[in-house]
């Protein structure tokens, strides 16, 4: 995970300074936006395990613990990164991203209240 996050960050690197979005147009938007959201995704994901394994301190296994991070990395990357897209289309303000949040957050209760099957 930590080898494919560095080719991420190495290709919104790639992205972001060798690419014109007035040349590509709307082609060069949707590199730099999915590169920026895997690199992000991988990221939280790596930090969010190691602070659980060694700041939480719970006796649950590693893949449920990976698995959270995972599932956080993304929410967390997929809000910013819509933030982010309606930052750079004028259409972000303070009731938008609350708006973000509550529906992340809301999202996350499911998967809390979630019926465990054996």
């Amino acid at each position: 995970m930590i080898f494919a996050t560095l080719i991420c960050w190495a290709a919104w690197f790639l992205v972001l300074f060798n690419i014109d979005p007035r040349e590509m147009g709307w082609g060069s938007l949707v590199f730099f936006y999915l590169s920026f959201f895997l690199s992000l995704i991988g990221t939280f994901s790596i930090a969010g395990f190691l602070i659980r394994i060694y700041f939480v301190k719970t006796k649950e296994p590693y893949f449920r613990l990976v698995k959270k991070s995972f599932r956080h990395s993304l929410f967390f990357s997929l809000l910013l990164v819509v933030a982010l897209i309606l930052q750079s289309l004028r259409l972000l303000n303070w009731w938008n991203l609350i708006i973000l949040i509550l529906a992340f957050s809301f999202f996350e209760m499911s998967f809390l209240t979630e019926r465990k099957t054996v």
